[in-house]
């Protein structure tokens, strides 16, 4: 991603009592799905050329959707707006049945950039409904992995919006259930709603492995390390990304005495840094880390340059790119078939 203008001098240094500097957490920023989504994008317009079409936000950052208009690529909310015949992306959050059965109609060249952790949860579905479970669904009405999972066996699957929404369910049989999870939720809100499920329905069954990926775990945990001794966290993030608005709430759960998102360092306020001594910096797991480096640029014009890492994990895992952009156009596969941290 590439980095912006950046206006040198916004912030002031103005001084406090003691010395000033930031806590970087790790891990932070680009997970394997999403980075293997965003090559997706790109490797398809290298191949196709543009335009490329992607159904909904490839994953939900402002500086990579606008990035990837640059480059040729087209959003939409839905498949009847891509002209019958061209190339299709689906987003990293995963598509209903549906939609895959409208671009076939439609002729459309589909390239599935669904999560892998993501089409687990699609398959858990399935296979619970088969066995005549039904599924309650916990995450938020209207998000887009939700909407796709739900799509799987929209007969047999109850969303689960939070804890509050426990007492109002009905149910077919409170001893066939089985819950399954949004995987970009917070850890320990999630929890606790599979916690007050259980009391209200003892047989309960849980997934075969927790649904919440590795990387908005990884990142939370990161963030409940820092935020004790953080004056004021930072997350780099938009607001349509669950897991970016989870890390906020999470660092004021564990103790920062202000928190707040931004999806670019010119969003940063003078007034936030009144009296702060120690910064916490984060971001979601769909944030290039160019959008970090330049709030560490403008934070060290403000006298934050004496910056900490905090690491809690190490990730390297990586995806194997959609099936039809491991190769190039001769047939040879790619040198970059794999999309990931690693990249």
């Amino acid at each position: 991603m590439p980095r912006l203008r950046r206006q040198a001098g916004r912030l002031r240094d103005l001084p406090v009592a003691g010395a000033k500097k930031v806590i970087l957490a790790a891990p932070r920023g680009y997970c394997a799905g999403v980075d293997r989504a965003v090559v997706a994008v790109e490797k398809a317009l290298v191949r196709y050329g543009a335009p490329v079409y992607v159904r909904k936000q490839i994953v939900h950052n402002v500086h990579v959707v606008r990035t990837l208009e640059r480059m040729g690529a087209i959003f939409v909310e839905e498949v009847d707006e891509v002209p019958p015949g061209a190339h299709v992306v689906f987003s990293a959050h995963g598509v209903s049945p549906a939609v895959v059965d409208e671009a076939a109609a439609r002729g459309l060249h589909a390239i599935d950039a669904t999560c892998p952790l993501v089409t687990k949860v699609h398959r858990e579905a399935v296979r619970f409904a088969k066995q005549d479970l039904d599924i309650l669904l916990i995450g938020h009405t209207g998000h887009e992995e939700v909407e796709g999972t739900a799509g799987e066996a929209p007969d047999r699957i109850t969303i689960v919006n939070s804890p509050d929404d426990v007492d109002g369910l009905e149910v077919r049989d409170p001893d066939r259930l089985v819950w399954l999870s949004q995987t970009t939720l917070s850890v320990d809100e999630t929890m606790e709603t599979v916690r007050r499920l259980r009391e209200r329905f003892p047989n309960l069954q849980d997934p075969p492995s927790d649904d919440i990926c590795y990387a908005t775990q990884n990142r939370q945990v990161a963030v409940k390390q820092i935020a004790p001794q953080a004056d004021l966290v930072i997350v780099v993030g938009s607001a349509n990304s669950s897991n970016s608005v989870r890390l906020r709430e999470v660092a004021l759960e564990y103790g920062a005495r202000a928190a707040h998102r931004v999806d670019f360092a010119s969003e940063v306020r003078q007034e936030w840094l009144d009296g702060v001594r120690t910064i916490g910096v984060t971001s979601g797991a769909s944030v290039p880390e160019v959008l970090v480096q330049e709030l560490l640029d403008d934070l060290a014009d403000a006298g934050y340059g004496d910056v900490e890492a905090a690491v809690t994990a190490e990730e390297d895992l990586v995806f194997s790119l959609p099936k039809e952009l491991r190769q190039d156009a001769a047939g040879n596969r790619d040198a970059r078939a794999l999309g990931g941290r690693a990249r």
